[in-house]
């Protein structure tokens, strides 16, 4: 078996793409996020879905070859811990002053092309989300990036993670510590199926673009 191809959909792909994952004394299968525990290891992609049918399909004892016990869980299991890991770079990057947090802040920082990403709790208002994606918008219309938005925690957490209270906007700033957040933040979303309205704001960017040439 090769040490990166998926036990599940059988294609290999690079590590980031990928969950590790050992069997632990116990006989247990152990999540590796960090790629570095010993022993065998097989590899799933790092998609929920795809954990969750390598646990029910018994895919993890024809990987290792043996008799092995998966948690119930290991989906959500895996998901506290991609949790964990992107709130706890959360508020060391605070720390290091590449995030700001309220809605004014969020939105200066994206026309400034300062944001490398933006999140907003799960909780936060349409017209709050909606003053900010036009801000986004309007930067990519200018030629600047492309800066995501994600909505992955609810206001306690980032709150919490924050060392705020009532944190419903915040944006990580394009510095050393803001890109350590931005991998855990994809690594996340992308373990949770993405964030389809990311891709549509940037279909509406084209489409906009595409009438603006169309009329001269």
């Amino acid at each position: 078996m090769n040490d990166r191809t998926c036990i599940v959909t059988r294609k290999q792909a690079e590590p980031d793409e990928l969950i590790r994952f050992v069997v632990g004394p116990d006989s247990a299968v152990v999540p590796d996020l960090k790629r570095n525990l010993p022993g065998r290891g097989c590899w799933v992609s790092a998609e929920r879905l795809h954990v969750d049918k390598a646990a029910a399909k018994n895919l993890f004892a024809r990987a290792f070859k043996a008799q092995v016990s998966v948690a119930a869980d290991l989906g959500g299991i895996v998901d506290g811990l991609l949790s964990r890991s992107a709130l706890g770079m959360l508020g060391l990057a605070r720390k290091a002053g590449a995030v700001v947090l309220g809605a004014a802040k969020v939105e200066n920082a994206v026309r400034d092309g300062q944001a490398l990403l933006v999140l907003h709790a799960t909780e936060a208002s349409d017209d709050g989300v909606r003053k900010i994606s036009q801000a986004r918008r309007a930067t990519v219309h200018l030629g600047g990036p492309a800066i995501p938005a994600y909505k992955l925690f609810p206001e306690a957490e980032l709150s919490l993670a924050l060392g705020g209270t009532n944190v419903i906007h915040a944006a990580v700033l394009a510095q050393d510590a803001g890109r350590a957040v931005e991998k855990r933040m994809v690594a996340l979303d992308r373990y949770r199926g993405g964030t389809p309205d990311d891709l549509a704001m940037l279909a509406d960017v084209a489409d906009e673009d595409d009438a603006a040439e169309d009329m001269e």
